[in-house]
Formats: structure tokens, C-alpha cells, sequence
């Protein structure tokens, strides 16, 4: 497979994944809106060769399709499936002992191979010399959009016990001195944080490396939800069918022999600098925070180095071939690390983090007459204590007994299949004051909101309604209901929330809606600012609905209480969608550059047949 981001960028071209783009394109604000576009419209990945203001090419859209993802991984990703599988069950392999043992090269290839020399070490450059990627107009500067954050433990330092991460990393802007500090935003609960607290009670520096380019298996490693103390440089090895060369140094982190660029530094653990604005994958900005300070040594490059990139926004963007190329290989052991789990899926049209989809099971409660959700609540609890799955919102589980054949990335079908069963009186179960993503800005502050598991098993209990019949009224301010999206979902139009109000104009709202209302046969009532919008699509939705709202503050319910400390309604559960005045913006894309990249699109320009 390939050993380096050249002979990847080859390949495509030669079998008509890849194009060039002879055009000078501006890294500011251009390029990255030339990716999204592209990425939209299923076309190639994308070699720019002439770059404003930096000698170096760029390359974008390289996994921007599944189809080009396998093709990359295309002599590796089957053998890799192979691994998985006798991790699940190492029996299999008596069943079909070539089918395995032809997996054993890959698994060799997963010890990272210790080097002296690599062409990353052949050039240097500085930090103002690197392609100007700013992707939204109110980015705090340029940012590396595929890095590979590489770190090792000041306590039993080595490649087995490092950590690659892809972290966010503003190259300059805000408070940085160029070419001398960089900004690093990760969180301390993230391996590279595990590595930074023990750097610290060591008393040593913390010293970090990172890659740039090379092999795209280092990418998508880069991304990979290993465990914590496995190294993703075995799973960057088993994907790339190859060891990855590591140059040792005494008393630093191994550099990556095949990168085309790495910036070497120490984080000052004293030291945080405001880091962002940055237009992120929840289809918002994350705002100016401070984050840790990269301390710069060198900034290194192989002599045909490309500088690789991509774009994040509203979703989906080329990170979504990650998500789905992640699920391909790991979905098969999640029923091994949660018992009870049949399927989970992180919804990537809302944001991944906000959303998530779980298929279990009630296999222990036949004597469960009522079919009241037991089990389901135990497997919850266990899916939001793993990894990047506790960073959840709304945890939404049904129980595969009640529908055996369901696929749950049919989003469609298993909301519908979950609002004919959820009775909103005992099925909601919140988790209040706790932990969310970082860059969801719809919580109490900074990294906090809340939870809530909604739960549905048992016999279907209602029909949905598909129609919105007779007339009826809405307290002032509230209206353009449409119900045309999924039966049993009704978006109602509300007053801007972009005001301190925002709490009294629901509670106005809630109280003054009868049991008896015309509306109330429909389960579940999405208050937002744009109606028409929001009920469009099934991606709007979801967007609009799980990026704007925290559950403990923005859910509410038509004839609600609390019993023992339970919250539930009797009627339909109304959840507030608006944006709200501690939100962060929505991205919005420069008009002037959409105008230009109009341009080359016309007949006749570069980019005709491909936008």
C-alpha cells in the first residue's frame, strides 16, 4: 500500500480519483470552500497546485467518498476486518484457517519499525511558510485541519505507549508570536490530556510532535477510538500494510520518518493562550477559548512535500467517511465491550456528539408483562461511560426484541418506530449539571449541560398522525405548523429566542396548550425559527433540533410533573430548537468567495464538471 501521501496522490490520479487544479487558489477562505463544495457534489479529491502566498501544493477530499476510501484501503481494510474478527472470537479461525492465516502479515505490520533517517528530516521551513488555510470568515487565524498529534509518556516513553490524536492546531492569529507558538485545543480527559498530567507531576516538559501528510492510514488513525495505552501507530501499520517508520531521538518524541511536514515543540504546562474562533463540525463556531501554547523547535518537510487538508462545517463533511469507515471495522466488536448492545449509531447530520441511536436488548425480563424499559436503562447507563460515546445529549434506545429486523441507520424508521411506544410519563431520564462537548455551546456554560436517555420498549401505543386537521389556535407568537416531514412530528414557528426570555415565552407557551388540543395527537412538537426549514429535510431536523437544544433546559411537555422526582408529560414532549443568545453563530460562507469559486465553475473554467 502506499508508504507516503505521494504515491497515494498518484494512485488516485491513475485510476480517476484525483484531479489537478492549475489555477492559483487563495488558502484563505477559497480553498476550503472549493472542498465543501466538491465533497457535496461526490467529485475527486483535489490536488491544488498553485497556493497563494506558500511554494507547497495542497490536497484536499482525499476520503471524500466511501468508495475512495476503500479504494485507499483497498489491499489492507478486508485483512484488518480479519483481525477484528478474531478479536471477537479467536475460534474462528479452526472454522477457516486460510481466511486467517492470510491475516497474519497485517498483523505483523502493526509494531511500528524504529528508524534512523526518513526524507521528513531532509528540509525545514517555518510556520509562516505553511499553507494559510482559514476556513470561515471568523476563524482567529489558520488552522491544520488533518493533523496528527503525537505524544509519548514521560513515564515509560516508547512508540507502544503513545499517543496520536488528531487535535485542533491554530498556526497563528490571536495572542501567538509567529513562528515561535502555536495553540493546541484538546481536552485533559483525551489521551494527549494523560500524557500532559503526567509530564507534569514528573516535572518534565511535555514535549509534542506533529505530522502532517504521509500515509492516509496515519489519518485515519489519527481518529481511530483505540483504547487508552494502545498506540494507533499498530492500527495506522495494519491499515497501511507496512510498519510505520519512527525516527528515534533521545529524549523526545519519534518523529514519522513519511510525513511530509512535522512541527516539533514543548507545551508549556503553565501557559494557555486564547485559541478560535473556529467554524467547527456541529455547523457552528466554537468561540475563543484558552488552550494550551505549542513552544516551537523546529518545523521540518520532506522535499516534495503536500500539504493535506480538508473542511469541517454542518455535517455531512468529508469527516463523515471517517465515522463511516470506523464503523465498518469496530461496529462487529461493540456487542463484546457493551453485552446487551446490538447497535449503536452517532448521528453525523447532528453533529455526531449531540445525537445518539442505540438498538438493545431485554433478554433478562421475560416476566415483564407491561414490556416497560428495564434492561435498556443499564445498557444506557454503560454506553455513555465509553469514550467519546459519554459526550452524548440524547441517548435515544429501543429494544430489538420489538422490532428484530430494524436497521438503525434508518433514522426515519426508528424515530417512528420510538414514538409509537415512548410514553413520556416514565421514559425520560435526564442527567442534569454534567459534562458535554466542548464545542456544543447549547449547555450552561463552557463544556456543561446535560443528558437525557429516552427509553421505549413494549407494544406499539399510538398511530402517528401524518396530517395537521381542523382548526385551532397558538398562543401569540407561535405558528407555521408543519408536519410533513415524519408522521407524528410537528415543527411549530416561534419568537425569536435570541432574547433573556426565552424561558417564559416556552413556559407561556406549555401552559396555555390543553390535553385537548387539536395538535396534541402528535407525540412530539420541535419548537424553531424557521419551519418551513426545519421540516425540509430530515438532515434540517436533526440539525436544528439536537445542535440548538440542551435537554435539561430546552425539553419541556404539555401537561408535565414531577413525581418522586420524575420529570414527565402527559402529552406531547415539546423540545425548543431556537437559537438562543449564549449560542454560538451558525457558519456562513463569504459571499464574495462563493462568487469567485462561481466563477471557475462556469463553462470553461477549472472546476466546470467537477461543481
Amino acid at each position: 500500500m502506499h508508504r507516503n501521501l505521494q504515491a497515494a496522490v498518484r494512485d488516485l490520479e491513475q485510476h480517476g480519483h484525483l484531479v489537478r487544479l492549475a489555477v492559483e487558489i487563495d488558502p484563505h477562505l477559497e480553498a476550503a470552500e472549493i472542498q465543501r463544495r466538491v465533497y457535496l457534489a461526490g467529485g475527486p479529491a483535489i490536488l491544488f497546485e498553485r497556493v497563494k502566498g506558500c511554494r507547497f501544493p495542497m490536497v484536499s477530499n482525499l476520503f471524500g467518498t466511501m468508495e475512495r476510501t476503500r479504494f485507499l484501503f483497498r489491499e489492507t481494510l478486508d485483512y484488518v476486518r480479519r483481525l477484528v474478527e478474531l478479536k471477537i472470537d479467536p475460534n474462528v479461525a479452526w472454522s477457516n484457517p486460510l481466511r486467517y492465516a492470510r491475516a497474519i502479515p497485517t498483523a505483523l505490520s502493526m509494531l511500528p519499525k524504529k528508524v534512523s533517517r526518513g526524507p521528513i528530516l531532509k528540509q525545514t521551513c517555518q510556520i509562516e511558510d505553511l499553507p494559510k488555510l482559514v476556513s470561515w470568515p471568523n476563524d482567529g487565524g489558520p488552522f491544520v485541519t488533518l493533523p496528527q498529534v503525537y505524544s509519548e509518556d514521560v513515564r515509560s516513553p516508547g512508540l507502544m505507549k503513545s499517543n496520536l490524536g488528531m487535535y485542533r492546531v491554530q498556526l497563528s492569529g490571536n495572542e501567538y508570536q509567529l513562528n515561535k507558538q502555536i495553540g493546541l485545543h484538546y481536552q485533559i480527559h483525551r489521551s494527549i490530556g494523560v500524557h500532559h498530567a503526567a509530564a507534569i507531576e514528573a516535572g518534565k516538559p511535555f514535549r509534542v510532535n506533529i505530522f502532517v501528510g504521509g500515509t492516509p492510514a496515519m489519518t485515519l488513525a489519527a481518529v481511530m477510538p483505540l483504547p487508552e495505552g494502545m498506540s494507533e501507530l499498530m492500527f495506522a501499520g495494519a491499515l497501511a500494510g507496512h510498519r510505520i517508520p519512527m525516527i528515534s531521538q533521545p529524549g523526545r518524541p519519534a518523529i514519522y520518518a513519511e510525513a511530509d511536514f512535522c512541527i516539533v515543540g514543548t507545551i508549556d504546562p503553565n501557559r494557555q493562550l486564547p485559541e478560535g474562533p473556529f467554524g467547527d463540525h456541529l455547523g457552528y463556531y466554537s468561540l475563543q477559548h484558552d488552550f494550551p501554547v505549542l513552544n516551537l523547535d523546529a518545523v521540518y518537510h520532506r522535499p516534495d512535500a503536500i500539504w493535506p487538508f480538508t473542511a469541517v462545517g454542518r455535517p455531512p463533511q468529508e469527516d463523515t467517511s471517517f465515522g463511516e469507515i470506523i464503523h465498518e471495522i469496530t461496529g462487529p466488536i461493540i456487542p463484546t465491550v457493551l453485552p446487551g448492545v446490538h447497535a449503536i449509531h452517532a448521528v453525523d447530520a447532528a453533529g455526531v456528539h449531540p445525537l445518539l441511536l442505540a438498538i438493545g436488548s431485554e433478554r433478562y425480563t421475560p416476566y415483564n408483562k407491561k414490556r416497560r424499559p428495564m434492561e435498556l436503562l443499564t445498557i444506557a447507563n454503560a454506553i455513555l461511560g465509553q469514550g467519546q460515546l459519554s459526550l452524548a445529549k440524547y441517548l435515544l434506545i429501543i429494544a430489538t426484541e420489538d422490532a428484530p429486523g430494524l436497521d438503525i441507520h434508518h433514522i426515519d424508521q426508528f424515530l417512528i418506530h420510538l414514538l409509537e411506544r415512548v410514553d413520556w410519563s416514565t421514559d425520560l431520564h435526564f442527567q442534569t449539571k454534567t459534562t458535554i462537548d466542548t464545542l456544543d455551546y447549547s449547555g450552561q456554560g463552557f463544556n456543561s449541560g446535560s443528558k437525557v436517555v429516552i427509553a421505549a420498549a413494549g407494544e406499539k401505543r399510538r398511530d402517528l398522525p401524518r396530517e395537521v386537521s381542523g382548526p385551532f389556535s397558538l398562543p401569540d407568537g407561535f405558528g407555521h405548523v408543519r408536519a410533513n416531514l415524519l408522521p407524528g412530528i410537528a415543527f411549530i414557528q416561534g419568537p425569536s429566542g435570541k432574547h433573556a426570555g426565552f424561558e417564559q415565552d416556552m413556559q407561556r407557551f406549555t401552559q396555555s396548550i390543553l390535553l385537548d388540543h387539536p395538535l396534541t395527537n402528535f407525540p412530539l412538537w420541535i419548537i424553531v425559527d424557521d419551519s418551513q426549514f426545519a421540516s425540509e429535510s430530515l438532515n434540517n431536523f436533526l440539525w436544528m433540533t439536537f445542535t440548538r437544544s440542551n435537554p435539561a433546559t430546552d425539553i419541556y411537555g404539555i401537561g408535565s410533573s414531577t413525581v418522586y422526582k420524575h420529570w414527565g408529560c402527559t402529552g406531547p414532549l415539546v423540545i425548543d430548537a431556537r437559537i438562543k443568545p449564549h449560542h454560538a453563530p451558525p457558519l456562513v460562507e463569504d459571499p464574495k468567495v462563493t462568487q469567485r469559486i462561481n466563477e471557475l465553475a462556469k463553462p470553461g473554467g477549472p472546476l466546470h464538471g467537477i461543481l
